[in-house]
């Protein structure tokens, strides 16, 4: 029953921040997602008889991989599976049932909140035992094994059926089909004041959460209004579609400007408003009139998690990413805690969270999360504001601008340049490099350059180093702009700009963003010659 078929290597199977991401056809080639799934099996140790969980966001390509995937973990020896039924998992989720269950690990199908459809983006992303991604020497093993694999293993056996809650065998190995939503909702129950916000809508509180026909449709329509008590409706576009409806599951304000628009409608607009992304581990935060960004999402929730019960004895620490705004350093240094800055990647806050030094993480590019598992998580993040906004009364814009009095405002932005010709994309950070010891001193119209660098962490636990995570230039006064290239993308290059000015100034704190970060985005442009170098005369998206 076990076949072991004869391959030949691509030699394009280098995972990036979150796995394996190409168009759909690129998967589609003969052997191509069965050459980096024995790959995983291969760079990986005693898991004979263990439990494997397996799932995904229901993207494209989706069902047809998790039957590859099921195939092949039997014929490599594993014991269990548990697959998420309609092989639906949403990436928190799978994160919290490989903790819970204690398995060996998981395969996470997603390409995040990239594009889905025939010819759009599909993914393969390994997470470890402590339910977070692989980290870089596991990563590397698995891209160093996709080079020269000549043969990979696989059950011969008919498509199981994924659409009905059942446990079978495939082989030696069991095959369980589980319910997606149910351990990922108790464990939501334990961690926030589940009567407070029932109590909150009860008062007439009003919401709309934007699924964006990806997976949290299903978890947000089970907690959000059949466990929390949100009239139906509060969850759109709830049925998770391959192609996510045709529109983009990224909960940005371009992506997501129909929402934002009916938040911005004045008096008669919801209290709240919320979306997340393909794989549900990203989050969108609207108050009525007010447009929270992710940096300060995460400084707010830190501040305020203690009001939930799963965080009432306090937090550890935080961690954000390098190029997120330094918002949630404020908070730390006010509450006597550990800061720590990571390279983009949320496998990197993994070690920090495994020895305790930090309960909450945060990203700019809207990745919100705690210990509760070890991947970002759209609907936690969504669900603690719920319980902020319960227990004090009070409105979105109310709690930020008391916040911004506190610990002072940093206006944020991220310009992205999108599908920029690779050499084009390279060559414009190569040149930046070169210009790093010159540029201390430096004066760029009235800003003047105090420090400069490519950024590169050392890890605290472990003590392994991560070089050429982004190019910072700091300007005297706190403000800075970062340059970096994405690793998410699938085609071309992704330039992304981090733009962010530090004001204390309680009065100067209702300035428009980007009038406010007008002589920085200059800078950038001075600094990297963007225009010239990607032919841009625009970023594709600001947020």
């Amino acid at each position: 029953m076990i076949k072991t078929i004869a391959t030949k290597p691509y030699d394009d199977q280098k995972p990036g921040t979150s796995g394996l991401r190409k168009k759909v056809p690129v998967f589609q080639q003969e052997n191509y997602a069965q050459n980096f799934i024995q790959s995983i099996f291969d760079s990986l140790e005693d898991f004979a008889g263990r439990t494997l969980v397996i799932g995904g966001d229901g993207r494209y390509f989706n069902r047809e991989v998790i039957q590859i995937a099921i195939k092949m973990a039997a014929a490599n020896g594993f014991g269990k599976v548990m697959v998420g039924k309609g092989g639906i998992l949403s990436t928190p989720a799978a994160s919290n049932l490989i903790r819970k269950y204690k398995a060996f690990g998981g395969i996470i199908l997603s390409a995040s909140h990239n594009p889905g459809g025939p010819t759009e983006d599909f993914g393969i992303k390994y997470n470890t035992s402590n339910g977070g991604p692989a980290p870089e020497k596991i990563t590397d093993a698995i891209y160093a094994r996709s080079r020269v694999i000549d043969s990979y293993k696989i059950f011969d056996a008919p498509d199981l059926d994924l659409d009905a809650i059942a446990t079978l065998t495939l082989g030696d190995m069991i095959v369980e089909i589980i319910d997606p939503v149910a351990d990922y909702a108790e464990l939501m129950e334990e961690l926030f004041d589940f009567p407070a916000i029932r109590n909150l809508f009860g008062l007439g509180f009003q919401m709309v959460f934007d699924a964006m026909s990806a997976v949290t449709g299903p978890y947000a329509k089970e907690i959000i209004e059949r466990q929390l008590g949100a009239p139906e409706g509060t969850v759109r576009n709830f049925t998770p579609l391959p192609d996510f409806g045709g529109h983009h599951p990224d909960p940005n304000l371009v992506h997501a400007k129909e929402l934002y628009d009916e938040m911005m409608s004045g008096d008669d607009a919801p209290d709240f408003g919320a979306a997340s992304d393909g794989d549900g581990d990203r989050n969108l935060i609207i108050g009525r009139g007010i447009f929270v960004t992710p940096s300060d999402s995460l400084a707010v929730l830190a501040a305020n998690a203690q009001l939930a019960p799963g965080y009432s004895k306090g937090i550890a620490g935080i961690a954000r990413s390098m190029p997120t705004s330094t918002a949630a350093d404020k908070v730390a240094e006010k509450r006597g805690i550990g800061m720590y800055e990571t390279p983009t990647g949320w496998k990197f806050f993994g070690n920090l969270l495994d020895a305790g030094k930090v309960t909450i993480c945060g990203e700019e590019s809207a990745g919100t999360g705690s210990d509760h598992v070890r991947e970002k998580d759209g609907l936690w993040a969504v669900l603690l504001w719920l319980n902020i906004l319960a227990v004090r009364g009070e409105s979105v814009e109310d709690i930020v601008t008391q916040h911004w009095a506190t610990y002072g405002r940093n206006y944020y932005s991220r310009h992205d340049y999108e599908g920029v010709d690779s050499d084009a994309a390279n060559g414009l950070m190569a040149a930046l490099r070169e210009k790093l010891p010159s540029l201390p001193g430096t004066k760029i119209g009235d800003l003047t350059v105090a420090t400069a660098d490519d950024f590169a962490y050392h890890d605290p636990v472990d003590n392994s180093v991560s070089k050429n995570q982004g190019i910072r230039v700091l300007f005297e006064g706190g403000s800075r702009v970062v340059f970096r290239l994405s690793g998410t993308g699938t085609s071309g290059a992704t330039l992304r700009v981090y733009i962010e000015r530090y004001e204390p100034d309680a009065n100067r704190h209702n300035l428009e963003t980007q009038a406010a970060l007008a002589d920085l985005i200059a800078a950038a442009e001075t600094l990297a010659d963007i225009r010239v170098r990607t032919g841009r005369d625009a970023p594709t998206v600001i947020t």
